[in-house]
């Protein structure tokens, strides 16, 4: 017997006032409607191109499980991401052929999983070797490009690795982004000091997207040139943003905005396994001994540098949309859409036809979240199961 539900709310992409129907795990119809929605909004579910963990589970942990990710992806959905990119960070190679493995494993055994994964982001392992730029990744483990390992890579992630983050200083690196993109990889620049001619050289061998522009980065920069500039100023690339209030303050989130331009700029979460935790000291396999702050930032303890975030990405979106000069249709398409473009995935869009992913939510312009009423992925209610 065939399951109808109908949602209603303001769009929050077109701002018009309509009815979702849902029949099944599809979306049947969109229609304007005349009737009173109070303060409701609908947007179709989010897009994360970078989560590490949530919640308590670790995607870089040795102990993460198949059935860990399910729970990791159920748990995400009841905050709103119906969709996302696992992130793999710089480790020993048998390490990351592990992690991918495992995710590579819940996909295949999980139709939840299998919905909301389209690929994996790997992020590193060739990134600046410098401290600051290296961020919270392992020293000894970082090492130049290799299309060998790469391959390797690939195999044990059963080819769903879609986005990887590298440094472009290292030598030849334009034929190995050239060899990315030729095998369908998104390219992305990030925890990088190189040049302004190495930034431009990669972006002319396909590089597209800026890693958490701003961060990942030494604290101390040359006046210019340096690479936030370069990356600012280059039309081909996108950027992603960590929109906690902590990686980028928020007049620097102002500037980059308006510097990019929402047509090419992405939020994304770069959540931990501590995100949530009360304040204290935690280790982590990520930034090892790592302290959550009152605010619920994540950082290193002997270096004070952030080793992810402690937010999910509605939170995200209600603190761009909440910025003076943005608005809330400005958000949710740098969650939705403009993400789901790199993903050759049908996710991040509301139309006739498409999956049943979507959002019922209440926001104003003071909430630091969205206030989620339902959310729906292939017309399942999430919250529904979040509370069973």
């Amino acid at each position: 017997m065939s399951s109808v539900r109908n949602l209603r709310g303001r769009d929050a992409l077109t701002l018009e006032t309509i009815e979702i129907e849902v029949l099944d795990t599809r979306v049947a119809s969109i229609r304007p409607y005349s009737g009173n929605v109070d303060d409701l909004w609908l947007a179709p579910g989010l897009v994360d191109l970078q989560v590490n963990g949530y919640g308590g589970i670790d995607l870089n942990a040795a102990a993460c499980d198949a059935q860990a990710i399910e729970r990791l992806t159920l748990l995400l959905a009841s905050r709103g991401t119906t969709a996302y990119l696992p992130t793999v960070i710089t480790a020993a190679h048998p390490e990351m052929e592990s992690r991918l493995r495992t995710i590579a494993e819940a996909r295949r055994n999980s139709t939840v999983v299998a919905h909301a994964v389209p690929g994996v982001h790997l992020e590193g392992p060739s990134i600046s070797p410098i401290d600051g730029y290296r961020g919270a990744h392992a020293a000894e483990h970082v090492r130049p490009p290799s299309l060998t390992e790469f391959e390797s890579l690939q195999v044990a992630a059963d080819g769903l690795i879609k986005l990887v983050t590298l440094s472009p200083h290292w030598p030849d690196v334009a034929t190995y982004i050239r060899a990315l993109r030729d095998r369908g990889v998104t390219v992305a620049l990030g925890h990088t000091h190189a040049s302004p001619e190495q930034i431009c050289a990669a972006v002319d061998a396909g590089a597209q997207l800026s890693t958490h522009l701003g961060n990942g980065i030494a604290a101390e920069l040359p006046r210019h040139p340096n690479p936030i500039w370069t990356q600012l100023a280059e039309d081909r690339l996108t950027a992603t943003f960590i929109a906690d209030g902590v990686h980028l303050p928020a007049d620097v989130l102002r500037v980059m905005l308006r510097a990019k331009g929402i047509e090419r700029s992405v939020l994304v979460s770069d959540s931990v396994a501590l995100a949530g935790s009360k304040p204290g000291l935690y280790h982590s396999p990520i930034g090892g001994d790592v302290i959550v702050g009152a605010d619920g930032s994540v950082r290193m303890r002997d270096t004070g540098l952030l080793a992810g975030s402690g937010i999910a990405l509605k939170d995200a979106v209600a603190l761009a949309a909440g910025l003076p000069g943005s608005s809330l249709r400005d958000a949710v398409r740098m969650a939705t859409e403009i993400p789901g473009g790199f993903l050759n995935a049908p996710c991040g869009r509301l139309a006739v036809g498409s999956s049943a992913d979507l959002l019922l939510f209440r926001w104003s312009a003071a909430d630091d979240t969205l206030a989620l009423i339902e959310v729906l992925v292939e017309g399942r209610s999430m919250l529904a199961l979040q509370n069973n």
